[in-house]
């Protein structure tokens, strides 16, 4: 019986065919593997990086943590002296400062270590602060004549200052002392209250020294204390041009404070002093820089006996401060802002960092 030679063609096309398609299975899977490995690595390397960020951001909170050390020790240099101005070493301005020079590190083959630290303190009672326009939830009459007198020189409205005191009054609570829960106006009141493990509760307590729960104001529907000077634009009036024009002249600080009149700019100068121009401000600023105030009588003595200092509105020692940072190591970049309390010697209380602003 011969063989069908037509069944040959037939059998090539179909191994040659077999043959194509392991070929296309073998590089398909070739494919996959260089994918799941290419993955893999690449997972890896941004662990890696994000373990180097994390080590970059650690180790700029360190330098931070050594510049605020540096300044409170620059602070507490000139605790005991008896003015504060900008003629001391404190207000003396840290230059871009390299300190990859001082940091013995090990070295990685193709690293850009740069590491810079740059700053300056601020005097923060040369700037108004917020706070001081009301007390005890009552607006301070002069204190908003003196914050308008300031909007004036800033060409704003000085109706506004009315408006941030019946806010500061109205955010301020009557906190009630653990021994017998009276509060600062001289209530008295009890209260009581239940609360979850999750930290909710419900507290009710007499007006006047009433003591509310964590986390509420003790004014049913009081607004949120002021915090910062963003904190304004919570204030009926206030726009963000408004704020960024007060901003380098206005603080809030946690407690009142006096006006500077070593430091302080010429707008606030003259809202300090009652019929004072911005033009007659300078003149003095520039005069105090020869010789500056050593007491405050000093400086009511050249305003004028005419023109009185609202009480307790200035000063010439400071105790609160800012000290901006600014810190760049390799591909890192930190800048803080911090406010700090200068210590006292009568109260036997040290310099410390009431808080810590990042961006």
């Amino acid at each position: 019986m011969k063989p069908d030679r037509t069944m040959a063609p037939a059998r090539i096309l179909r191994r040659a065919r077999e043959r194509g398609v392991a070929v296309i299975t073998a590089l398909l899977l070739t494919t996959l593997a260089v994918a799941i490995v290419a993955s893999l690595f690449w997972q890896q390397q941004v662990q890696v990086r994000s373990m180097e960020n994390q080590r970059l951001h650690l180790q700029t909170k360190w330098i931070l943590r050594g510049a605020l050390d540096w300044a409170t020790l620059v602070l507490d240099t000139f605790n005991n002296a008896p003015y504060t101005s900008l003629d001391q070493a404190w207000a003396t301005p840290l230059a871009e400062t390299r300190l990859d020079q001082y940091i013995e590190r090990e070295r990685i083959v193709g690293e850009n270590f740069d590491a810079t630290l740059s700053g300056n303190v601020t005097d923060a009672c040369s700037r108004y602060n917020l706070t001081n326009l009301a007390a005890s939830r009552q607006p301070d009459a002069d204190q908003i004549a003196l914050f308008g007198r300031l909007l004036r020189n800033l060409q704003l409205q000085e109706t506004l200052a009315s408006r941030v005191a019946s806010f500061v009054a109205a955010s301020q609570t009557v906190q009630a002392t653990p021994e017998n829960g009276q509060g600062p106006d001289g209530g008295t009141g009890t209260g009581t209250g239940t609360g979850t493990g999750t930290g909710t509760g419900t507290g009710t307590g007499t007006p006047g020294g009433s003591i509310a729960p964590a986390g509420a104001n003790a004014v049913s529907g009081s607004p949120m204390k002021l915090l910062q000077v963003d904190d304004l634009l919570s204030v009926p009036g206030f726009t963000p041009e408004i704020v960024e024009r007060l901003r380098p002249f206005v603080i809030v600080l946690p407690q009142k404070s006096e006006i500077n009149v070593n430091t302080a700019s010429p707008e606030v100068l003259a809202a300090l002093v009652p019929n004072m121009s911005v033009s007659e401000a300078n003149s003095l600023v520039a005069r105090r820089k020869q010789v500056p105030w050593r007491d405050i009588s000093y400086f009511s003595r050249e305003v004028g006996e005419t023109r009185p200092l609202a009480p307790n509105s200035a000063g010439v020692k400071s105790d609160w401060f800012l000290v901006a940072s600014r810190i760049r190591l390799d591909r890192a970049a930190l800048d803080a802002e911090a406010l700090v309390q200068r210590g006292s010697a009568l109260t036997g209380t040290g310099t410390r960092v009431v808080w810590i602003r990042q961006n």
